[in-house]
């Protein structure tokens, strides 16, 4: 009696492939069981006569660059088939673009690069190669010691002392600063946005942010609201009482930019909006509005030209013209010094 064999096929849809096999040895042992020839991998033998039609149809699909999940819709097999000879078969080794299709997406986005001026750092032949690192550290982290250990490799405390030198150093400055402006460039946000954020801030109304007043509610019991009896009526009335009540609007209607915290505790929810006085005293002095402010540049004006240096120019509006008239009119000519 010959030995019984046993096959396991695998269907998808119309198709059947034979994927496993196995056989039992005759009763007590004797004879060989040898298992049938599929052939070697490669090989247009037994193997060969096995092999789904759809797969040479599928290779040749993957070899001109079809992704394997548009080969099995195409081909109306489920994408776990396509996959799995794939492997078998060894596509990728004979695929003339060697990219999948899982790296595509991975590639396009290592395309990307923004210039931020390493690159001509390294180039830069003023520098020793020690200095191109260290000012593409410091134009990162803004830390001498930190940079400068980075780029020698040395302890903390002589980095501390060295990193404060390179600073001083005029080819080290130069690259650094052009670093600087190359990143100053490319953040999207002028002087114009800080000032308007800063007026946002300032002339911010928390009334456009939560409604607030007094209201009766129900006196809740234990079992629910608290009921009395109208001696008009006659009837049972709930009893009420007037609270405190804060409303919180929309998160959509409002500039949720200037607020600073939100917060839900026991005794109720609570928001907190940026700091209006900051806001305020920030502008006063970008606007030389405060009389100090106006005083102090016109100070540092005045000596920049005594001492012949660069002199930053002020529009005039006539504040301390007037200034100056009062004080005349009220002190005396000899009480007056001259600045």
């Amino acid at each position: 009696m010959e030995n019984p064999m046993y096959w396991l096929f695998l269907c998808t849809g119309a198709h059947m492939e034979i994927i496993a096999y196995t056989t039992c040895a005759p009763r007590g042992g004797q004879g060989k069981v040898s298992p049938p020839d599929f052939g070697q991998k490669g090989d247009k033998g037994s193997l060969a006569a096995k092999k789904n039609p759809l797969s040479d149809k599928a290779y040749k699909l993957y070899k001109g660059g079809m992704k394997l999940i548009d080969i099995a819709a195409k081909l109306k097999l489920p994408p776990g088939t396509v996959r799995r000879w794939k492997s078998v078969y060894d596509w990728e080794g004979e695929r003339s673009d060697k990219n999948s299709e899982r790296s595509d997406k991975t590639s396009a986005k290592k395309n990307v690069h923004i210039d931020d001026g390493t690159k001509e750092t390294l180039r830069n032949e003023e520098l020793t190669a020690g200095q191109q690192m260290f000012c593409i550290y410091y134009s990162r982290t803004f830390n001498a010691a930190q940079s400068y250990q980075k780029a020698y490799g040395c302890s903390y405390h002589s980095a501390m002392v060295e990193g404060s030198k390179f600073l001083r150093k005029p080819k080290v400055r130069e690259e650094i600063e052009r670093l600087k402006e190359l990143k100053r460039q490319q953040i999207m946000i002028s002087e114009n946005d800080i000032v308007e954020l800063q007026m946002r801030i300032a002339c911010a109304d928390i009334g456009d942010y939560t409604s607030f007043g007094r209201e009766e509610v129900p006196v809740m019991g234990p079992f629910g609201p608290i009921t009395e009896k109208n001696p008009d009526t006659g009837e049972k009335e709930a009893l009420t009482k007037e609270v405190n009540t804060i409303r919180l609007k929309e998160s959509g209607n409002v500039d949720t930019q200037i607020i600073q915290e939100v917060k839900q505790g026991r005794e109720g929810v609570s928001i907190k909006l940026a700091d209006k006085q900051k806001a305020i005293d920030w502008l006063t002095k970008y606007f030389l509005i405060h009389p100090e402010s106006r005083y102090r540049a016109e100070y540092e004006r005045r000596r920049a030209e005594k001492e012949g240096g660069e002199v930053q120019e002020f529009e005039s509006d006539g504040f301390l013209e007037a200034l100056k008239g009062d004080a005349a009119a009220t002190f005396e000519r000899d009480d007056i010094i001259e600045t």
